[in-house]
């Protein structure tokens, strides 16, 4: 079944932090001996993935400290994993990207109908954590820096082939964040012709930090592409 393809890819995940550049090292909450992450994979991915059905592809950037760095599934928090999955944890966090798209989860028709179509991925499925000037590890993007983009290029190029897999290859892909995100991706997939296209639409982010007033509008237009 799917769900035990996505367990086994995310089981999988590892980078060698021999890799990285100096002052930058890999969140992997997938191989950190966790038993309530481990948990959460099996109950989320069970409830949404028992089935062989392909999947429309999403891919965001990299997991965050406050979302799939904490549960291991992306764009969800622990208030969206008990209130739309009803899923309960002891981990305690809420991120902003999460609100707006389980939003969308549910103007799609609910969770249910939303991952029986989606598949939410990466376009790198390990996180990245920098230690800044203040002495202080925060939350880095694969595109923050280039020497970091360069060292994880190729882990990308084959975690997205085995995420397009896992969808059934689908010919098109939608894109979380149309800036970095989508100008990398789209010139890593000019190497690697892994999609026919990928379509940007606005980070989830984005949309609650800097256009929270025009929020119907970005539902409507989210709405647009996912279930044209």
């Amino acid at each position: 079944m799917l769900k035990d393809q996505i367990l086994e890819f995310y089981h999988k995940l590892h980078l060698d932090e021999k890799l990285l550049p100096e002052k930058v090292r890999v969140m992997n909450p997938y191989q950190e001996e966790n038993p309530e992450v481990e948990r959460l994979l099996k109950e989320y991915y069970a409830q949404f993935y028992s089935d062989n059905n392909p999947r429309g592809l999403i891919l965001g950037i990299n997991p965050g400290r406050l979302g799939a760095g904490q549960t291991g599934i992306p764009f969800t928090d622990t208030p969206a994993l008990r209130e739309h999955c009803q899923i309960e944890t002891e981990i305690e966090t809420r991120e902003t990207s999460s609100e707006f798209v389980y939003k969308v989860v549910e103007s799609y028709g609910g969770a249910q109908a939303f991952f029986g179509d989606w598949f939410i991925g990466a376009a790198c499925p390990l996180g990245f954590l920098h230690f800044n000037e203040k002495g202080n590890w925060i939350n880095w993007n694969y595109y923050d820096q280039e020497d970091l983009y360069q060292a994880v290029k190729g882990f990308m190029i084959e975690q997205l082939r085995i995420q397009a897999e896992l969808c059934g290859s689908p010919a098109k892909a939608v894109v979380w964040g149309t800036g970095k995100n989508f100008k990398y991706l789209k010139a890593l997939n000019k190497e690697a012709q892994i999609f026919e296209e990928l379509i940007p639409l606005e980070h989830p982010r984005y949309v609650m930090q800097y256009k929270r007033k025009q929020l119907d509008e970005y539902l409507s237009k989210f709405l647009a592409v996912l279930k044209p």
